[in-house]
């Protein structure tokens, strides 16, 4: 039966991946232009478009896409018009969120995002309202367990957790590092699946019961993931989809 779990539990991971996979290559795109009109289209001196690059391939963007994207940025100059901003906030009955976006546009995205929250029964906060109940790690997905050689090998290079056998947890600024690590094991039939740093509750609200609140909880979920300012979004709420 555990091994039905596992092997349940990594397709499940596998399906999430693909559905967010297109959102993943937008936001990639967007963050390979905005390192590209920061720091230029050579990846050898650009630090920041090296690690995104890493990323883009590790989220299975097509090198051709990558190439394409380097291209047009070093072409144009409005991508210096876009900025990262944090947003944090509440959602129903207290529910943390963090909403991460990337906007040429400040006033447009704090006027959707807000909305979002109002709309889903909650309302935008001041920064470092909420994301103290978080800690930001780096994340990587895989389409499978690893052996115990390939987890000493990720450790080495500083893996620090492996989780539900398909999980690998690192520090931020480890990713880069462990990404190129797993990706030299390759040859063993490993893909990956998604790979990114993000904010993961350290607390969590408690769940809900009432249909209405899962519903405003849910409204407010599609809002953020159909404004394309919006890079990703965390919340501490427990196995809410």
């Amino acid at each position: 039966m555990a091994g039905h779990s596992k092997f349940a539990n990594i397709k499940h991971k596998k399906e999430r991946a693909d559905l967010k996979r297109a959102k993943i290559f937008t936001r990639v795109g967007k963050e390979i232009m905005v390192a590209v009109q920061q720091g230029g289209p050579d990846k050898s001196i650009n630090a920041r478009l090296r690690d995104t690059i890493q990323k883009a391939r590790a989220n299975n963007m097509p090198n051709d896409n990558i190439e394409r994207l380097i291209k047009k940025a070093a072409g144009e100059t409005d991508t210096s018009q876009y900025e990262e901003i944090t947003y944090e906030g509440y959602g129903i009955n207290g529910i943390a969120l963090v909403v991460e976006a990337l906007t040429n546009n400040r006033n447009r995205t704090a006027a959707n995002v807000r909305s979002a929250f109002t709309k889903g029964g909650g309302n935008m906060g001041q920064t470092g309202s909420v994301s103290f109940m978080f800690n930001q790690i780096g994340q990587i997905i895989i389409d499978r367990e690893l052996t115990e050689d390939e987890q000493l090998t990720l450790m080495d290079a500083g893996a620090s957790d492996f989780s539900d056998d398909s999980e690998i947890i690192t520090e931020p600024n480890d990713l880069p590092k462990v990404l190129e690590a797993l990706q030299s094991l390759g040859g063993n039939s490993l893909e990956i699946l998604s790979a990114e740093v993000i904010y993961k509750p350290t607390t969590y609200a408690p769940p809900l019961t009432e249909q209405e609140d899962i519903k405003k909880m849910n409204r407010l979920i599609s809002l953020l993931e159909e404004d394309e300012d919006v890079q990703n979004f965390y919340h501490n709420l427990e196995d809410f989809e």
